[in-house]
């Protein structure tokens, strides 16, 4: 069948909405009419090949829609079903049995091989392939094919529209609060970062224990939305150091330091912000290759310094709960979504890198 998409045909080019042609959904496998699609950094860095994504290519991983056929022995979802499109994972690695999909044996692959294992793709142009299943679903298209596996199901009543970006970007955030800093009664907190990952994961954080949430940007009005959003504290880094006016907030140094920006620079920052037995958590994409360093002697003094893929746990999991959060009023993150139309994706991408949007959402034409 034909499916629109933004066919990625060259890096450091912008998107082009074409028509292709994608297959129908193999064994295990299920089409999704998308509704919509959150855009996220990893987007960007793979358009400028700093994610190696091969092109011509469909990009997307946040993508959330409508069960439209499912493929041979799928028992999990039905046709009609509200899906969100999770991250893939191979479900027989010793990570995936022991509870630990985001850190699969098969991870790269399946995220950014191009295809599916078997090197197939499900999307063609004339005849000839075009890469696909990015995070398994390449989710900027009309249609996506996906693994049962990958898939959420929605609650009944919520907004399929806004529900995409839980799939990364918002579950990054926040899980890396819920699932492996997990602040405790008192302790202390820096998010360096306050877009929609850093501010996700100070949504998160107000529903811990965390006495004190430092919230770090270049942006005023970001700073003014992550006090918002819970943060007890916010330090404007083109004004002054971060480290020293943490170590001022806290009266020490921090506990917790959590990394959204994969800038190399601002990883040292968090770094140097948690004291001994402290914990620092890199999140942000940097470009591949990318390396950065840490003091050697005050890293011995019990620092951790840990990197986390996609809010950990599982995507069932995760994003169940953040909706249930979200339902009570406690988790936000809706408010930080911005619409735009499908063929507006380059200018959604612009206004992300710029930022003027926090969290830019693809409305596909045929919802």
């Amino acid at each position: 069948m034909r499916a629109k998409a933004a066919v990625l045909n060259a890096y450091n080019t912008p998107f082009h909405i074409e028509d292709v042609d994608i297959e129908e959904p193999r064994t295990g496998e299920v089409r999704v009419r998308i509704v919509a699609s959150g855009i996220c950094h990893t987007d960007g860095l793979a358009q400028h090949a700093d994610l190696p994504f091969p092109t011509p290519g469909v990009l997307g991983h946040e993508g959330a829609g409508i069960v439209e056929k499912i493929g041979e022995g799928v028992t999990t979802v039905a046709v009609g079903d509200a899906v969100v499109i999770g991250w893939p994972w191979c479900g027989v690695c010793e990570h995936c049995l022991t509870g630990n999909p985001r850190y699969c044996d098969l991870l790269g692959p399946l995220l950014a091989g191009g295809g599916r294992l078997d090197g197939t793709t499900s999307l063609s142009r004339d005849g000839k392939p075009i890469h696909s299943h990015f995070f398994g679903q390449s989710s900027f298209s009309t249609y996506a094919i996906t693994s049962e596996s990958s898939l959420v199901k929605a609650p009944t009543g919520v907004n399929i529209e806004k529900l995409g970006p839980l799939a990364c970007g918002i579950s990054t955030g926040a899980g890396a609060v819920f699932n492996v800093l997990k602040p405790t009664l008192g302790s202390t907190l820096v998010v360096y970062g306050s877009g929609a990952v850093g501010l996700s994961a100070i949504m998160a954080a107000k529903n811990t224990g965390a006495s004190t949430i430092i919230a770090i940007d270049l942006h005023d009005s970001r700073l003014a939305l992550a006090k918002k959003y819970g943060a007890t504290h916010t330090i404007n880094a083109n004004s002054a150091n971060p480290v020293e006016e943490v170590i001022k907030i806290c009266g020490r140094h921090a506990d917790f330091a959590l990394e959204c920006t994969g800038n190399i620079k601002v990883v040292r920052q968090a770094i140097d912000s948690v004291g001994m037995m402290g914990t620092v958590c890199l999140i942000g994409g940097a470009p591949a290759g990318a390396e950065f360093t840490a003091d050697h002697l005050t890293t011995l003094w019990g620092k951790r310094i840990i990197g986390m893929l996609g809010g950990e746990s599982t995507s069932k999991k995760l994003i169940r709960g953040l909706l249930e959060l979200n339902a009570q009023g406690r988790f936000p993150y809706d408010e930080l979504l911005v619409e735009y139309p499908f063929e507006q994706i380059n200018e959604a991408l612009a206004a992300s890198y710029s930022g003027s949007v926090l969290k830019p959402v693809l409305r596909m034409p045929n919802h």
